[in-house]
């Protein structure tokens, strides 16, 4: 019997085999990971990783020049289950502030937001961009990818911008670094993170075993 395929999108930007080597180590016995930038490939897995690391405009060149802003909308309106990661989450979203503002794949109204050059928590005291880091996420609803995951669980960040979403509805989870944002979004069968679940440890684990069994 051929094994369902979890399709890691290859576009040149993310920390792919770290990813790879942490949803390998936590999928069921009848899946397989791929990391692939094979357009059949893709369309032909059960579910979908869309990771991403570097610059927003870099990113949406790649993802366009590999006609990947199609293929993931396409993948999402055939309802397969399909997790964002860091600028993979990003990405998504309307609009970033990024690279004196990109326009992103749009699949989830909302905007990316630089967190300052001169940044400071509610006390005054300058924060570090990047973010870099563990957070406490809580969680903003009940949601399939937060079985097993205690509500305010760390989990390790790494980025200079952040999501503020339009529709508060959509949003999976949050965190607070100087200022609330989102950690997390889900929308039917999409759902993305801005931290790294790969690099989380066990809560990580467990939110990557989560979506290799989740059936929205």
């Amino acid at each position: 019997m051929s094994k369902k395929i979890i399709a890691i999108c290859d576009y040149g930007m993310g920390n792919l085999h770290s990813a790879a080597s942490a949803l390998e180590h936590v999928c069921a016995d009848d899946q397989q990971v791929v990391v692939t930038s094979d357009a059949q490939v893709i369309a032909s897995a059960e579910r979908i990783l869309f990771p991403g690391v570097g610059a927003v405009r870099d990113c949406m060149q790649e993802v366009k020049r590999l006609g990947f802003d199609q293929l993931v909308k396409s993948q999402i309106d055939a309802g397969k289950p399909v997790l964002g990661i860091c600028v993979g989450m990003q990405l998504l979203l309307t609009h970033s502030e990024e690279n004196s503002g990109v326009d992103c794949l749009n699949l989830v109204p909302g905007h990316v937001r630089f967190f300052g050059n001169d940044f400071t928590d509610e006390h005054g005291a300058k924060l570090k961009v990047p973010h870099m880091g563990w957070n406490n996420v809580f969680h903003s609803q009940d949601h399939a990818l937060w079985k097993n995951i205690k509500n305010g669980q760390r989990f390790y960040f790494v980025h200079s911008y952040c999501v503020q979403l339009d529709n508060s509805a959509q949003e999976l989870g949050s965190t607070e670094y100087g200022v609330k944002f989102s950690a997390g979004l889900c929308q039917n069968n999409l759902a993305a993170v801005q931290f790294h679940p790969e690099k989380s440890h066990d809560a990580g684990l467990q939110l990557l075993r989560n979506f290799c069994q989740w059936q929205p």
